[in-house]
């Protein structure tokens, strides 16, 4: 049983409650004031379902119930009991919200009317069941509260699509005229997203919505267009077109126009971050197009350039351009001239996005390593040098100036405009950057020998190829070596200097020697130990040939009585009449076919043996393809396979089964002379012996030792890669065996 204590105390509480209800009144008539008024205040504020008719109720007497209610204390046992109506009507929005999205997935291509139909929809329920203001913030703060709770617990998947349908539609487009009225552009929906909460739960879809607008933009306008700059156009769109829009969800509550710039500054700087992002990302995609369109794609190079300096996307424009050099350029079928002109293009477009040089860096050690890789590389790059290349676009530009070889840069930290270097460099960037074009070619290699040697070669082959009518060539030679004395220096090219001279004394002596007794033979002499290795061969001219070769011998010994002449009989051009019965035929062609036709007039029939053995020794497939340009002249005429027959009479051409298929006859437009690789591995057989030496008698070796102790070796001036690369070559050939970086003969 309860104490007395207990009991006191209870009645105490029930007289206190009695007493705030009954508000002093006599009986009980002021609790049965309070009464009336509490359930005219919860039916007042009990939800009801919209679509049926509103009870109308006096104002007056709904605020002084409120009043009374309020008077007594019991508003939160009010708001309780209208939270909890809330929850149990909540059924009517749910019914509403699923037909209307049911009629949005059922419509074609979604209907974003219907959407927007339902958001003002969801307002009416919000403010039909909306408490009065008299009840205070906090009656009307849990009210909103609840209300948003229950909205967001009854929101299905699809309605995320469907609100970010709604949003794309209040998107300005390109034919967007701000003074026409458009519902779905009115800050009164972005009022009602606000109202219900939407705006703070889906403001990531808000931002998606206009993320996905600029990269839209960004795409249709700046894709595949490099020729001007796009950046300031598109930032001119987002203040005419995306700021009129973002005002709507990010500045509703502006009450000036500094006030609304205020309000934008965060989001506008991620739009615009992203803007530039979307950009560099499309630039990056399309570097390789635009270096191969360089330069008349400068602007997206500068709109690149102005990216990077905004998003950070350096590694990936790296890795990006490596990815499409690997799979565009660097393989077999590219030719070594193009891959040397996109080297050069990718060059100079670097230069613009990146004037420090370090994704040049980065990106050209790939292309470099290929090169190097490629036999006819220095040939390539020397040619185009000469004016010899004929695949139209010069690696050096016409407009840039003439300069001596640069050497890599050394730190200089006395230098007052000295700066660091930028901080995602390499290692070895300072040793690799010369700023000239030239430079940066012949810095593919270790040395810049090589590349004179291939100069020696390539102007001997085109010098030797000269005839008595392109005399004006040699001056135009000249012109080009004066040109190469400024980059390579004139003690580099000496050599080069000398063959020149050997053409003016060649001409010079020529006329000599036609002074004194006049000759059909009009030969070019050479210093033999200025010119490069000319490839030998062991053909004898025959007849007449011969004898004007010893009498030019003669008059050229009394002439230069210190010096003698070897004949090259393989080198040239002969200038021939044939004098047949029936027609006479000039022809100029080399110098095997010249004598083949000669052995013809000691008898009209040959074989192919007999042909070789007559003019000492020749390939069988050259003999054959000098015979068959007399064939197709019909000159000659193969009778049975190998036997030739001289054709006094022309006979009609008939198409036969040795006549078929047959290789077209060319004459090289060069001399055939050996290569720098060719040299360079003739002269690594001489030092082969002192190598071979070494291994003999000290054992294992590393490279950097044999390296030491050849330079002791008299005119050894080989690079350790090159002697790598020999040694690589022995190992192929099973001479030595390479293990731990430790070298041995193969015993």
């Amino acid at each position: 049983m309860a104490t007395d204590a207990l009991c006191a105390q209870v009645a105490s509480k029930w007289q206190d409650a009695f007493a705030r209800l009954n508000h002093g009144e006599p009986g009980i008539s002021g609790l049965m004031a309070f009464s009336q008024a509490w359930n005219l205040a919860t039916d007042f504020l009990r939800p009801k379902d919209i679509a049926e008719q509103r009870k109308q109720y006096n104002m007056n007497t709904v605020r002084a119930a409120l009043s009374v209610v309020n008077n007594c204390r019991r508003l939160p046992a009010l708001l309780e009991k209208f939270l909890e109506d809330l929850r149990k009507s909540y059924h009517l929005v749910a019914a509403d919200l699923t037909q209307y999205l049911q009629d949005y997935e059922a419509s074609e291509d979604g209907d974003t009317s219907v959407v927007l139909r339902l958001i003002y929809r969801l307002l009416e329920w919000y403010n039909a069941w909306s408490p009065p203001q008299e009840l205070g913030p906090t009656i009307s703060s849990a009210y909103t509260l609840n209300f948003q709770t229950q909205l967001f617990s009854i929101l299905p998947p699809t309605f995320t699509s469907a609100f970010k349908a709604l949003c794309k539609s209040s998107l300005p487009s390109d034919e967007y005229d701000a003074t026409v009225p458009c519902e779905a552009r009115e800050s009164r929906l972005w009022a009602a997203f606000e109202t219900l909460g939407l705006l703070d739960r889906y403001e990531y879809i808000v931002a998606s919505v206009g993320y996905e607008h600029i990269e839209q933009h960004v795409l249709d306008v700046c894709e595949g267009s490099w020729s001007k700059p796009m950046l300031e156009d598109l930032r001119s769109w987002m203040s005419d077109k995306m700021v009129s829009w973002m005002l709507l969800p990010y500045a509703r509550g502006a009450t000036s126009p500094e006030h609304a710039r205020t309000m934008l500054l965060g989001v506008g700087a991620r739009f615009d971050f992203h803007m530039n992002k979307t950009l560099c990302d499309l630039r990056t995609k399309e570097i390789f197009d635009i270096i191969i369109d360089f330069p008349d794609s400068m602007g997206a190079l500068q709109d690149l350039k102005d990216c990077l300096q905004r998003v950070d996307q350096r590694s990936a424009l790296v890795q990006t351009l490596r990815k499409a050099n690997q799979k565009r350029l660097l393989h077999p079928g590219a030719d070594t001239k193009l891959i040397l002109s996109q080297y050069v293009a990718t060059i100079k477009c670097l230069r613009i996005i990146d004037p420090p040089g370090v994704l040049l860096f980065k990106v050209a050690d790939p292309i470099r390593r290929y090169l190097r890789e490629r036999p006819d590389t220095i040939r390539s790059i020397v040619a185009n040098l000469v004016g010899d290349d004929d695949g139209g676009d010069s690696l050096v530009d016409e407009n840039e100036p003439i300069q001596p070889l640069q050497q890599a840069d050394v730190e200089e930290y006395s230098d007052p405009n000295w700066e660091p270097e930028p901080v995602d460099a390499g290692p070895d960037f300072r040793t690799n950057k010369p700023s000239d074009v030239i430079s940066t070619l012949v810095s593919i290699y270790d040395s810049k020998d090589l590349f004179v040697k291939e100069l020696q070669v390539l102007l001997a082959q085109r010098l030797l190829a000269i005839t008595d009518d392109e005399s004006d060539r040699v001056e135009r030679e000249r012109r080009n070596i004066e040109i190469l004395k400024i980059r390579f220096g004139e003690a580099a090219l000496q050599v080069c200097e000398v063959m020149l001279k050997d053409m003016t004394d060649s001409k010079r002596i020529d006329g000599h020697v036609q002074s004194r007794q006049a000759s059909t033979v009009h030969p070019t002499i050479i210093s033999k130990h200025f010119w490069p290795a000319l490839e030998p061969s062991d053909i004898v001219m025959p007849g007449q040939f011969q004898k004007l070769q010893e009498q030019y011998s003669q008059e050229f010994n009394i002439f230069k009585p210190d010096k003698k002449l070897r004949w090259l009989p393989h080198l040239g051009k002969v200038h021939l009449e044939l004098q047949l019965d029936d027609r006479v035929v000039e022809a100029d062609v080399p110098p095997l076919e010249a004598a083949f036709i000669e052995l013809f007039s000691e008898k009209t029939v040959w074989t192919v043996d007999e042909l070789i053995k007559g003019v000492g020794s020749v390939d069988r497939s050259a003999a054959l393809n000098a015979l068959l340009t007399w064939v197709d002249r019909g000159i000659l005429k193969e009778d049975t396979e190998g036997t030739f027959r001289l054709l006094e009479v022309a006979e009609e051409p008939s198409v036969g089964p040795s006549s078929l298929a047959r290789p077209t006859p060319s004459a090289p437009e060069l001399p055939p002379m050996q290569s720098v690789q060719q040299q360079q591995a003739e002269q690594m057989k001489v030092y082969w012996k002192f190598i071979e030496g070494m291994l003999t008698n000290l054992g294992a070796l590393p490279l950097d030792r044999i390296q030491t102790m050849l330079k002791y070796a008299p005119g050894y001036d080989r690079s350790i890669e090159q002697l790598a690369a020999f040694m690589e070559a022995a190992k192929r050939e099973g001479l030595v065996i390479g293990r731990d970086g430790q070298w041995r003969l193969n015993s």
